[in-house]
């Protein structure tokens, strides 16, 4: 398939995605698990949103920083999943230039919105756990607000300068896109001019988000279990660390493939093309899928809402 015609003279109108370089004869069928992997991320977001709003008792700063998580989820997954499977199962691998950027620009503003929460979060558990009488004070619904205004604000202002960056790139007539989605690096890749500043950005909004956030989330954990070593009851640690459990799982399928992905595209070139987009796929998929099942049966008063709501429904 050749290029779409050129609208100006350093990009063209349109760029073409692969999909999974190397598998395109299997992708039709590898469409089917990540549709469903979709579908269970909008269900089971959509349920765990529903839940949230509509029970008072839940309105507290745990569920809605689960709730940011769940907003947050439905627009990374959305933004990606649609075209991914249209390109898997219709072949429709065509993607108009300034939509490519905004899809680059969805994807990497709302992972680092997704970084911020889970940073947010462990916060949350920290005040909870190390400052219980004071958790309410500290962390109230305008404290809550303004943190997740400043987390996005962070994505918006420093994933914004992608697209102005790699818009004022010259690609000369290059428009084949090895990868499933508008992913940063993968774009920049196409460039036959001078791409080192649009690389060292990118390579900063990485550090700033993913180095402060994990910075954050391991010193909190670090104080959060010297804390619970210290408490006299084993009863009491135990719940403790199950409380943990939950928000360390989360963190961990987002992470892993995050910095996979992150390191592959710099540094992974004897790792299978196909492996990393596979990956970088899944990164985008599995944690939205995973965060309501596992917080869904974690969290007694969301399970039991759950329950409820399919035993008036009668399933």
């Amino acid at each position: 398939m050749s290029c779409p015609n050129t609208s100006t003279r350093s990009h063209p109108a349109a760029f073409l995605l692969v999909g999974i370089p190397g598998l395109q004869e299997t992708q039709f069928w590898i469409a089917f698990p990540f549709c469903i992997m979709y579908v269970i991320a909008v269900l089971g977001n959509v349920i765990v949103l529903f839940i949230i709003y509509t029970e008072p008792s839940l309105h507290e700063p745990m569920y809605l920083f689960l709730a940011m998580l769940a907003i947050t989820d439905l627009v990374l997954s959305t933004s990606t999943m649609p075209k991914m499977l249209s390109i898997f199962w219709l072949g429709s691998r065509e993607i108009g230039f300034h939509a490519c950027l905004t899809q680059m620009f969805f994807v990497h503003a709302f992972s680092s919105v997704e970084s911020g929460v889970l940073m947010a979060m462990a916060l949350d558990r920290y005040v909870a756990i190390c400052c219980p009488l004071r958790h309410s004070t500290i962390l109230s619904v305008p404290a809550i607000v303004t943190m997740g205004s400043l987390v996005l604000a962070r994505g918006v202002l420093l994933v914004s300068p992608f697209s102005l960056l790699v818009s004022r790139l010259p690609f000369c007539q290059h428009c084949l896109i090895y990868h499933s989605y508008c992913e940063h690096m993968a774009v920049v890749k196409l460039v036959c001019g001078d791409a080192a500043v649009s690389i060292i950005y990118g390579l900063f909004v990485a550090f700033m988000v993913v180095g402060v956030d994990v910075l954050i989330i391991s010193v909190s954990y670090a104080m959060i279990l010297q804390a619970v070593l210290r408490l006299p009851s084993t009863d009491a640690r135990l719940k403790a660390f199950s409380t943990c459990a939950s928000h360390l799982c989360v963190i961990l399928s987002f992470y892993i493939p995050a910095l996979f992905t992150f390191l592959t595209h710099r540094f992974g070139h004897n790792v299978p093309h196909h492996v990393h987009i596979l990956v970088a796929n899944l990164y985008l998929l599995v944690p939205p899928m995973l965060n309501p099942i596992i917080y869904g049966m974690k969290t007694k008063l969301i399970r039991e809402r759950v329950l409820y709501i399919f035993q008036q429904r009668g399933i």
